[in-house]
């Protein structure tokens, strides 16, 4: 005679543990998301927190020479001293600014205009993606070498080609005024790429029935993309604005291979970053350069803040 089993059936996911279930265990498969999570976000959190709280406190003494050498507390006395500083602190902070607006402004202009280029097909798209994207190949460093070559007032190509028409040789990084601007084209060139790569991805993953339907309607390619892909693509527009944003205003590599300690003979490209690797490196000074490292620290948050709320509105 057969005998008939009956199949058992698993409990549904996310369904209440069995009545006798032991409360620790139930207590553990309520939070398994937060369990599983636990350990990276322990590793990251270390990452973060230690080197942070080291810098705090050495902002608070007069550490330098060594920062193992003795050093005494002196509280916030290296926060007033470099908030009073008019010579290299708050003209640091407004080419750092000057650099990240003017960077970010050019970057989201021309990324835009790439990549409505490349979002319908055309022979040879694919060659032209991948030029376009040649630049985020190199490192920053090779990049502001490359650049530095090319722009250099003696031998550089830039000149030579300017003499062809005419023009007389330009100072280009040499130059006190010349020198944060041309910097500034050196970001564009080698991140326009980035926000490129962005708004495509963005572009690509929009609805064709909205545009149609504005097509069928009469609208212009300009009233097509200013009502209807532009508030699309909004979201995505502020995510690359966020990214790049936060990065342009970090940089570092490309001024110090281009410039040199100090941002040059006149401070001409020094931002708050270079200001503060100088303190450390140049000069030895680790309480005050703390102290710029964690003003800035603050700068960003506050700047994160500000795009991540224009994000949240833009989402709305």
């Amino acid at each position: 005679m057969a005998t008939i089993t009956t199949p058992t059936t698993k409990a549904p996911r996310g369904a209440p543990a069995a009545p006798g279930t032991p409360g620790w265990l139930r207590r553990v498969d309520e939070h398994r998301k937060w369990l599983f999570a636990a350990p990276a976000m322990t590793f990251v959190a270390a990452l973060l927190v230690f080197p942070l709280a080291w810098t705090g406190y050495l902002s608070l003494t007069d550490a330098e020479g060594s920062v193992r050498a003795e050093s005494d507390f002196v509280g916030l006395r290296n926060y007033l001293d470099v908030l009073s500083d008019t010579e290299r602190f708050w003209p640091a902070v407004g080419r750092t600014a000057t650099f990240t607006a003017v960077a970010l402004l050019f970057e989201v202009v021309l990324g835009m205009a790439i990549a409505l280029l490349l979002w319908r097909p055309f022979r040879g798209q694919r060659w032209v993606r991948v030029a376009i994207l040649m630049p985020l190949v190199a490192t920053p460093v090779a990049v502001g070498m490359m650049w530095r070559l090319i722009l250099d007032p003696n031998i550089g190509l830039a000149n030579q080609l300017l003499g062809w028409f005419g023009i007389g040789p330009q100072p280009w990084l040499a130059g006190q005024h010349s020198a944060l601007p041309t910097t500034i084209f050196i970001d564009v060139w080698q991140w326009t790429p980035m926000v490129v790569l962005i708004l495509l991805a963005g572009l690509t993953s929009l609805s064709e029935e909205p545009q149609e339907a504005a097509r069928i309607d009469g609208a212009s390619t300009w009233q097509r993309f200013r009502h209807v892909t532009l508030p699309l693509l909004m979201p995505t527009l502020t995510v690359a604005v966020l990214l790049r944003g936060i990065d342009a205003l970090k940089t570092f590599d490309i001024l110090y291979a281009t410039k040199g300690r100090g941002g040059g003979s006149f401070h001409e490209v020094e931002t708050l970053n270079v200001y503060a690797y100088g303190l450390s490196f140049d000069y030895n000074e680790y309480g005050v350069s703390s102290t710029v490292l964690i003003l800035f620290f603050l700068i960003i948050i506050g700047a994160m803040w500000a795009l991540t709320g224009r994000r949240k509105e833009a989402q709305r």
